[in-house]
């Protein structure tokens, strides 16, 4: 069994930042996770703060946690498959069996994408596959993009992207949207696919040129966004009592201190909803690492 004063889930900004944190605040810091996992691998970051041109998002992350380890904090590159709580020692179960005992837990597990599950998807992502406008939409100005989805996140993201260029297209199912912005929508010079769906990415082995449709229409395009909803990783904290956004259970809620309603829990990153932003990933990750670790020294 391992004990430590912090675990920290999840090995994205959030999680490394907490981890920097907490490790330099003199607690035990144990961060499991996979960067794998984050959406910042294999993508460009363009916006962030010191940056002045695009940093390699695999090489931020590996900088973070050689800082992180600088400090003292460790890192397992495993999946946790429960949770439990008994007075102030949380106890949790690792898909390789490990049995790891925390004093404070941070969850900076972010969210998993809904993806269209097609062939060569996970290939282009991040040349020509994004999940995020908010993120990725200023990289394809006056380009040709088709934004994919059946509700508001669609909508919402096509009506960004026509900011950013006259050649947007959307693609849905069955678009269910409230009036306004159907309105809103038809107003726009976003082209409309309705009754459709993308079945085949077309690249040309380096990136995204269009995309095939149920219909057997090929479309030439320069980027896909993918807005079918985020799915919250929450089913793994629902049981500890965590407060959720009402009516999505998708982010966990959390103070300005990234504190949850459950003593001993704290969120930080996409998990406690949009924007999907680094450094909103970042500012609150540095929050948890110094709370989570002045919590465990008041416990002490």
């Amino acid at each position: 069994m391992i004990k430590r004063d912090v675990l920290i889930i999840g090995s994205g900004p959030a999680g490394l930042q907490a981890a920097i944190y907490a490790a330099r605040k003199k607690v035990s810091v144990l961060v499991i996770g996979k960067f794998a996992d984050s959406s910042l691998e294999r993508n460009e970051i363009d916006n962030y703060y010191g940056f002045k041109s695009p940093v390699n998002g695999t090489d931020l992350l590996r900088s973070g946690r050689a800082q992180a380890e600088k400090f003292g904090a460790e890192f397992h590159p495993e999946d946790v498959l429960s949770i439990i709580r008994e007075q102030h020692i949380f106890t949790i179960k690792t898909d390789t069996g490990e049995i790891i005992e925390a004093k404070a837990i941070i969850i900076a597990t972010g969210i998993s994408r809904t993806k269209l599950g097609l062939k060569d998807e996970a290939k282009y992502q991040g040349r020509g596959i994004s999940y995020c406008v908010d993120c990725d939409g200023f990289y394809y100005k006056n380009k040709k993009v088709a934004l994919v989805g059946d509700g508001s996140a669609a909508v919402s993201g096509a009506l960004l992207m026509a900011k950013y260029t006259d050649q947007v297209i959307l693609v849905s199912k069955k678009l269910n949207v409230v009036r306004e912005f159907k309105t809103q929508l038809d107003a726009s010079p976003v082209k409309q696919m309705p009754g459709q769906k993308i079945t085949e990415i077309l690249g040309d082995g380096k990136k995204v040129v269009g995309f095939k449709a149920d219909q057997g229409e090929k479309v030439e395009v320069d980027g896909i966004f993918i807005e079918l909803g985020a799915k919250g990783v929450v089913e793994l904290f629902m049981p500890l009592g965590v407060d959720l956004t009402p009516g999505q259970l998708n982010y966990i809620v959390a103070n300005k201190k990234q504190e949850t309603n459950v003593s001993g829990v704290f969120a930080a990153g996409d998990i406690c909803g949009p924007p999907f932003q680094i450094a909103k990933s970042v500012g609150e990750g540095c929050l948890a690492g110094i709370f989570a670790s002045d919590y465990v020294k008041s416990l002490k």
